[in-house]
């Protein structure tokens, strides 16, 4: 960057660090040539924390190492032979994502097992892309199991509690 700063200069980094913010991106690099000795060199960056592979690095592999569900969800499901995925009360995950079942770490969870919910009721929160999806009851019943740990890794179709 050369030794004058313009105010062009100023708002061209704000525009970027804007344009970073909205689509939420974490990092952008730009050269922009004035001349052939007078360019300006940016690169705009925000800190990003990855807290939940790093609180639960074992809970990911059962489901990124299986390549179907009832693989993955074996480890879960305390008792019986069935697949969760078939019981029909069965609530299957809508996405790709990590796993919370509290609104923040310090909070009670959203849902217990006993517990008695409506339908529509959130049942935990699955974050992917680092937006969180509120995940609700399909219907109104008791939660028999939580088939899946907080801050766990999940994927498209695999379940994550059991309604009836």
């Amino acid at each position: 960057m050369t030794n004058k700063t313009t105010e062009a200069d100023v708002a061209f980094i704000k525009a970027l660090a804007e344009l970073l913010r909205e689509n939420d991106l974490t990092e952008i690099e730009v050269k922009r040539d004035y001349g052939e000795d007078d360019s300006l060199n940016v690169r705009v960056s925000k800190k990003v924390e990855y807290a939940a592979p790093v609180a639960a690095p074992a809970a990911p592999a059962p489901v990124a190492a299986a390549p179907a569900a009832p693989v993955a969800a074996a480890p879960a499901a305390p008792a019986g032979d069935e697949d969760p995925a078939q019981h029909p009360g069965a609530v299957t995950s809508p996405m790709v994502g990590t796993v919370y079942l509290q609104p923040e770490p310090t909070a009670p969870a959203f849902v217990k097992v006993g517990d008695t919910v409506k339908e529509g009721d959130t049942l935990l929160i699955v974050e992917a892309m680092k937006t969180m999806n509120q995940i609700p009851a399909p219907r109104s019943g008791t939660v028999k199991r939580i088939l899946v740990e907080d801050k766990a890794a999940v994927e498209y179709g695999a379940p994550l509690m059991i309604i009836e």
